[in-house]
């Protein structure tokens, strides 16, 4: 095999249509859209729109509730903890978000970890989460290990809190 000798798999690379270029393109003239109407004019978007009549997404009742505040946490069990430190995790030091993160268990949580109680714990662990059922931090601390809860600030505060000091910065630079 030579370089020169390499294809792409027939079929791999379609080029687009090109409509509007003849008779005999055989996509020519009205390019598809048939003759007249809203569908054949061009910078029309009518997807939901049942001529008049309420659209079904309309219609049907809406359930539940979406908090837009609510905190985003990775929920980690203690028993799931055990199968880390079984499965050989090196714990020296304290476990936070990024080593519980490192090691796989933790995943998403913008906002931090939050340890649950299901399982059973036996190994000395040392935790710094962001929050922690009872029923988890007494089991924690029966294996001899503890737990602290420490305060997360979100994304969101932070950022509005760097915007607060890079602006108090310009009005001190103003008057300096």
């Amino acid at each position: 095999m030579k370089l020169n000798d390499i294809r792409d798999n027939p079929g791999a690379r379609k080029s687009r249509v090109r409509v509007g270029r003849g008779i005999g393109s055989g996509v020519g003239k009205t390019a598809g859209r048939g003759q007249k109407g809203q569908k054949s004019r061009s910078g029309v978007s009518i997807a939901g729109f049942e001529g008049g009549q309420m659209p079904l997404h309309m219609r049907i009742p809406k359930r539940g509730f979406n908090n837009i505040f609510a905190k985003d946490y990775a929920e980690i069990n203690v028993g799931a903890l055990q199968k880390l430190v079984d499965a050989g995790l090196a714990v020296d030091g304290t476990l936070d978000h990024a080593a519980l993160k490192a090691a796989g268990v933790a995943r998403g949580g913008k906002d931090g970890v939050r340890l649950l109680g299901k399982g059973e714990l036996t190994a000395k662990l040392s935790l710094r989460v962001a929050g922690a059922s009872k029923g988890a931090i007494e089991a924690v601390e029966r294996a001899g290990g503890s737990v602290e809860v420490i305060e997360v600030v979100a994304a969101k505060d932070k950022a509005a809190a760097k915007k607060g000091k890079v602006r108090q910065a310009r009005i001190d630079a103003r008057k300096g």
